[in-house]
């Protein structure tokens, strides 16, 4: 089964204000994206949002100014995604740039210590004799474990984004923009993008009470490019803020000046960092870094990022490197048993359910996050991917990916509203989430879960639209604006890369690899090479298509080469 996929063009909008710099098809591509001028379109670090307004920071700075000022020990606690892996590098690293001399940090094992600040963890971190436990990118769901660290005598932190259950739990402090009466602006900074404003935070605390002197204040630009990665890779929005966030730390990354782990791995992912795009990093840096924590432990991604010996970081991003070919080849089995399975119990689209639970034995609970997605994009309906979690366990972990319309996180709650029983312990957003329960409620939990959907999806949501910026006109398919288009960025969830339509003619075609259609189009008297990832069908290609395609420099070819990106083909 494949989703009914519509060709959608952007509305035309007024393009604003614009200086000569600024092309006129990069001024329509922002304008439709609701950004009139340059300042709404590429913002820049000067009009980041100030940490005013951000509940909780008080304290936070508060707890971390008073254990940096007693040389207490502090332990940054990570999570095992990209998010969390660099959120804990911007802990531990700025935390050490203010002034900190006992920082160190540890991250959940998957497999042995589940999701976030568990109570096993706390009892694992005991022998490492901590004052503070900061949290990054998880902490907010975790009552059980912040109430195991208090009752040993640690002081607990807080810093997530995650959506917060009914209560709170018990922390010393909490950092979280999406917790109840917080009145920070942007809800969609990711994990990383939190602790880096809590280090903002505590770096003004600190130079009001005299900690530096006037020019000896920490830098925490040098921060950025991790910053970057985690909010890239973690598919948050990119509003105006995190843009000016992802652009900051793109700019250190093409100027080569990242850190040693992550210019390692941008060489191991064959990316020429000169022109690193967003979607370099979420295409192939990130992967790399998820891997560790999908099918080994993430502390090793922890050390890439943290080391600053590029010998060491070179050996740790091959080894990342071999880990996510593993990741993939693991990844690809499971995605081609899910289809299967549903091709088993699906006879058309009509009969399709409107939400879709799978489940597996022998799968990793580390990639059905991955799985989830994929099967998401082919079928566009909510997927929740389920795993045991170890082997042979009666609990499962699930990963569950959404279409827009769908707020995943929201129809876990009304599920386990309706049926308390039913799951142990959620949390996430609107388009993604995760979940445990008991192996023995998963065919009562799928079709609680198919009950939500039914109720809430309507034929219109189930139906996938390809978005296009419109046609080009013949003088636009060059390098010049190939490139505008691809540093005019950063391009991302809720920014969309540009992608364009028109009607081309087949003047030939070839497979490459074992899926990926070659094609030569041809249009107003030129011929454009194009490349369509996986889109051999068996099928020869009809004399004429329209597709929906970005346009990108040829880096391979090289000079003034162009092709077209093909996102979507129909015959004519």
């Amino acid at each position: 089964m494949k989703p009914i996929t519509r060709l959608r063009r952007r509305d035309v909008v007024d393009a604003g204000l614009w200086p000569e710099s600024v092309s006129p098809l990069l001024r329509r591509v922002y304008a439709a994206r609701g950004a009139n001028c340059v300042e709404q379109a590429q913002p820049r670090l000067a009009q980041l949002l100030p940490p005013d307004g951000m509940l909780g920071l008080d304290a936070a700075t508060a707890l971390l100014a008073e254990a940096i000022a007693a040389d207490r020990h502090i332990l940054v606690v990570g999570d095992f995604d990209c998010d969390g892996a660099t959120a804990c590098a911007v802990g531990v690293r700025g935390l050490r740039l203010l002034g900190a001399k006992r920082v160190s940090h540890a991250v959940p094992n998957r497999i042995v210590h589940g999701y976030g600040l568990s109570p096993a963890l706390v009892e694992e971190l005991a022998t490492l004799q901590p004052d503070l436990l900061v949290t990054v990118d998880h902490g907010i769901a975790c009552h059980a474990g912040i109430a195991a660290a208090r009752a040993r005598g640690w002081k607990v932190l807080v810093t997530d984004h995650h959506l917060p259950g009914e209560h709170l739990p018990q922390a010393d402090a909490i950092v979280d923009p999406n917790q109840p009466g917080d009145a920070f602006p942007s809800k969609m900074l990711a994990g990383v993008g939190v602790m880096f404003y809590v280090l903002l935070a505590l770096r003004r605390r600190l130079r009001e009470a005299g900690a530096f002197g006037a020019d000896s204040v920490p830098d925490l630009s040098v921060l950025l490019d991790l910053v970057a990665v985690g909010t890239v890779a973690d598919l948050v929005p990119l509003d105006a803020n995190n843009r000016a966030l992802v652009a900051a730390g793109l700019r250190r990354l093409r100027a080569g000046q990242g850190g040693a782990g992550l210019r390692a791995l941008i060489e191991v992912s064959q990316r020429d960092y000169r022109r690193l795009t967003a979607a370099d990093i979420g295409y192939a840096v990130a992967p790399r870094l998820n891997a560790a924590g999908r099918l080994e432990d993430m502390a090793l991604g922890i050390e890439c990022l943290l080391t600053e010996n590029a010998a060491q970081a070179r050996d740790i991003a091959s080894t990342l490197n071999e880990i996510n070919a593993e990741r993939r080849a693991v990844q690809q089995q499971m995605t081609d048993e899910a289809q299967a399975a549903f091709a088993r119990v699906s006879i058309d689209t009509e009969a399709a359910p409107m939400a879709l639970c799978l489940f597996d034995d022998d799968w990793h609970p580390g990639v059905v996050g991955l799985v989830a997605s994929k099967m998401k994009e082919r079928l566009h309906r909510p997927v929740i991917a389920f795993a045991p979690a170890e082997p042979g366990s009666q609990q499962l972990r699930g990963s569950a990916r959404s279409i827009p319309g769908f707020h995943i996180r929201d129809a876990l709650a009304d599920v386990a509203a309706r049926h308390p029983d039913l799951i142990e312990r959620f949390g996430g957003h609107a388009m993604a989430a995760g979940l445990s329960l008991r192996a023995d409620a998963f065919d009562a939990f799928r079709d609680a879960f198919e009950h939500c959907a039914r109720l809430a999806l309507t034929p219109e949501l189930l139906q996938a639209d390809v978005l296009s910026d419109g046609e080009l006109h013949a003088a636009e398919f060059d390098r010049a604006h190939a490139e505008s288009l691809r540093d005019g960025g950063p391009w991302g969830q809720g920014f969309a890369e540009p992608q364009f339509d028109g009607e081309f003619e087949v003047l030939s075609w070839r497979v490459v690899g074992e899926r990926h259609l070659k094609l030569e189009l041809g249009r107003d008297g030129l011929r454009l090479n194009a490349i369509e990832f996986g889109g051999w069908d068996g099928n020869t290609p009809p004399p004429w298509v329209r597709i929906a395609y970005r346009l990108e420099p040829d880096d391979y070819r090289g000079g003034t080469a162009v092709q077209l990106v093909v996102v979507h083909r129909e015959a004519l």
